[in-house]
């Protein structure tokens, strides 16, 4: 009688590269932008010295342009890269901050969602099984309570927008409370930033005259675009005073948390 031999099913090793390719596709593409210095198209440079043919094609084309609009932050946002700040300007700049805002929105919480996603599937899970009784304690709390702190970490931008993705995978926040929270939490800050570049029309104007003037005065060429700086500070857009606005509105997300815990102490006398 002939004994059959099993087969070893693959299907462990198979599991683990599907759950690890996402992240790794991420971090080949971004290391890809950088290396090429793409990323570096990210400015208002950029969107200033092209601002009349980017208008002239939103006129023309309003339905595709904001589609390769959302498509483009969806991608800076998953991949992490900076300028997102300049993405967000720059769609109330050029879409006006009534569609800016919306579409900015939108864009923002789906490449959030992606890499939530990735980070959650690829370490997130694998890190949360193996952490220590301190880190599984903060995962508890988070859990508990994990809208208001989403809404808090996305109300205050103190706290960078690709951290809290990561760290939200790692302390397993749900899935439909991650996406809720930030896209509650983000209408603000992007409404008010959206609301800021629609205001830098004239500035982009003004901009691109003194640079001509001064390519022209400089003879020309690259040699005189590198001595013509090209600039928009907008450094004066993030206020002390809208930062504090941003953090009130996060301690009153932390509200329903501070009830509960004041409502469990009570109880507990």
């Amino acid at each position: 009688m002939i004994e059959k031999t099993s087969i070893s099913s693959p299907k462990p090793a198979r599991r683990s590269t599907q759950r690890w390719l996402p992240l790794v596709v991420i971090v080949v593409a971004a290391g890809l932008i950088f290396a090429m210095g793409w990323h570096k198209y990210l400015s208002f440079k950029t969107i200033g010295l092209n601002y009349e043919t980017l208008r002239s094609f939103i006129g023309q084309n309003l339905l595709g342009a904001l589609a390769i609009y959302v498509g483009l932050y969806v991608a800076v946002v998953a991949l992490s890269l900076p300028g997102a700040l300049i993405m967000t300007l720059s769609g109330g700049l050029l879409f006006g901050w009534q569609l800016g805002a919306p579409a900015t929105i939108i864009a923002a919480t789906l490449g959030a969602t992606v890499l939530f996603l990735i980070a959650r599937t690829s370490f997130g899970e694998t890190l949360a099984e193996r952490a220590g009784p301190a880190i599984a304690s903060l995962r508890d709390g988070f859990r508990e309570n994990a809208l208001s702190y989403m809404l808090f970490l996305r109300l205050v931008p103190v706290f960078p927008f690709v951290v809290v993705n990561l760290a939200a995978a790692v302390l397993g926040v749900p899935l439909r409370t991650y996406v809720l929270g930030t896209l509650i939490g983000i209408i603000p800050g992007t409404t008010a930033y959206s609301v800021a570049g629609a205001g830098l029309g004239s500035v982009i104007e003004a901009q691109n005259g003194s640079f001509q003037a001064c390519l022209a005065k400089a003879g020309g060429g690259a040699a005189a675009e590198a001595k013509c700086p090209y600039s928009i500070d907008t450094s004066a857009l993030v206020t002390k005073e809208l930062v504090l606005a941003f953090a009130m509105l996060g301690l009153v997300a932390l509200i329903p948390v501070a009830l509960k815990k004041w409502k469990s102490r009570n109880a507990a006398v």
